[in-house]
């Protein structure tokens, strides 16, 4: 309707104007006019006002109906103060019971457990890192030294064996033959010798001497000995003994195979102590020294971490890789570490005495500064410090006037403390894993 109102002074100046009756002009047929009454033009300015005013009223119609639906909508939905109120009775119930809970099972008065470590006085070692793969400390291919048959094959591959242990038998049919026609040939040929040095006859050593070197070697005696020591020795070969203590690894025989003087036959390797060859950088290798420790890890033995030392440095350094040749020997008495195994080796290298030094995984950071916990009174106390030297497991903690210093002796805290408060109660664990599983049980 307030849509209506600028029309209402119009419609009212054309009623007040019009009252009066109205002489149209006359027609061209003579036709006196018909007086035309004012409440006439009245009635046909509404309508034409009311024509005009009716996509207002549609807009106006449609604006009533969406405020009815509205009103409805909200009436619907609005809750009465019965249900309100029993609402916030229960909601109040529910807050009394909550807290409650919440600081029974968050409470922050029960012990974080936490594994701690002492802080140390001691030298810091900077390592250089390498990869290699292990050798066997000693690797021989044993071959065969006779032409024949072999009879028993005693051992298998991974057998350990010792120095001397008999590995392999030929057949020694053949062989012992050779040794008995040496050693009669032998006889004949001193037999031979004795009738040609008959004469005694001879008194000057001298000729003597040389009569006995000709003697033998026109009766065929030296040729005898040599042949007789011959066979002997093949026969002494038919057997195949270990070079040196180790095991037996890629056997290539069976028994009843004929092998060929020079075929390969098994092999032998010496597994303790195991050699690690690594290659290091020309860049690095200049800090490393001969007897200098050594951390070896597996990748066949994961979280296991094997010791040992540098052995020798090669001087020579390759010139396309850049690297030279460090070997190292580790203890392997169970013949763990196999040869070919890929390793990664930590050497020490730099050292830097009389430092102090916290584990690595000590060391965090809060709003970007480096801070540590240290155990007190079975709590846990925000300390920031300055950081200096870093090795592969400890870091040095250097004095600064803007942080805090720690002591020897002191425990940080490296497990268990990554979401902890200052002054947040915490205990000492040997496992933090273990002392959440137990808690959770």
């Amino acid at each position: 309707m307030e849509s209506m109102l600028p029309l209402l002074p119009d419609l009212e100046a054309t009623v007040r104007l019009r009252r009066t009756s109205y002489q149209g002009p006359p027609s061209s047929a003579g036709l006196q006019p018909v007086p035309f009454r004012g409440r006439d033009f009245v009635t046909l300015r509404l309508r034409q006002t009311m024509k005009l005013s009716k996509p207002i009223l549609g807009i106006l119609t449609v604006l009533v109906i969406l405020a009815a639906l509205a009103t409805g909508i909200y009436l619907r939905l609005r809750p009465d103060e019965t249900e309100g109120a029993g609402e916030e009775s229960e909601s109040s119930e529910v807050s009394e019971v909550l807290p409650a809970s919440a600081s029974e099972q968050f409470s922050t008065d029960v012990p974080q457990p936490v594994e701690g470590a002492e802080v140390i006085r001691d030298t810091l070692w900077i390592t250089v890192t390498a990869a290699g793969q292990a050798e066997a400390y000693r690797r021989t291919v044993v071959q065969a030294r006779v032409d024949g048959i072999l009879e028993e094959v005693r051992v298998q591959e991974n057998d350990p064996v010792r120095a001397g242990q008999v590995l392999l038998q030929f057949d020694t049919t053949e062989f012992a033959l050779a040794v008995a026609r040496a050693r009669a040939d032998l006889v004949n040929a001193q037999a031979r010798f004795q009738e040609m040095i008959f004469n005694q006859e001879i008194t000057d050593p001298e000729v003597r001497t040389e009569r006995d070197r000709l003697a033998r070697a026109r009766s065929g005696l030296a040729q005898a000995e040599v042949a007789l020591r011959e066979a002997e020795l093949n026969l002494e070969q038919t057997t195949v003994r270990a070079p040196f203590p180790g095991r037996v690894a890629d056997l290539q025989v069976v028994e009843g195979q004929h092998v060929s003087v020079g075929g390969e036959l098994l092999t032998v390797a010496d597994l303790n102590p195991i050699k690690v060859e690594v290659q290091v950088l020309e860049a690095e290798i200049g800090y490393l020294t001969e007897g200098r420790r050594a951390s070896v890890t597996f990748a066949a033995f994961p979280g296991e971490t094997f010791r040992g030392e540098i052995t020798t440095i090669n001087p020579v350094v390759d010139p396309e890789t850049r690297t030279g040749r460090v070997t190292l020997l580790l203890d392997n008495p169970r013949g763990r570490v196999k040869p070919g195994m890929y390793a990664r080796v930590s050497l020490d290298a730099q050292y830097y005495p009389d430092r102090i030094l916290v584990p690595r995984q000590a060391i965090l950071e809060r709003d970007r500064r480096t801070m540590l916990f240290v155990f007190e009174d079975g709590v846990a106390k925000w300390r920031y410090v300055t950081t200096g030297l870093e090795g592969d497991s400890l870091v040095e903690i250097v004095p600064n006037e803007e942080t805090s210093m720690v002591e020897p002796g002191e425990v940080v805290l490296v497990d268990g403390h990554y979401y902890i408060a200052h002054d947040a109660p915490v205990r000492l664990v040997e496992s933090v894993a273990q002392a959440e599983t137990e808690g959770g049980e």
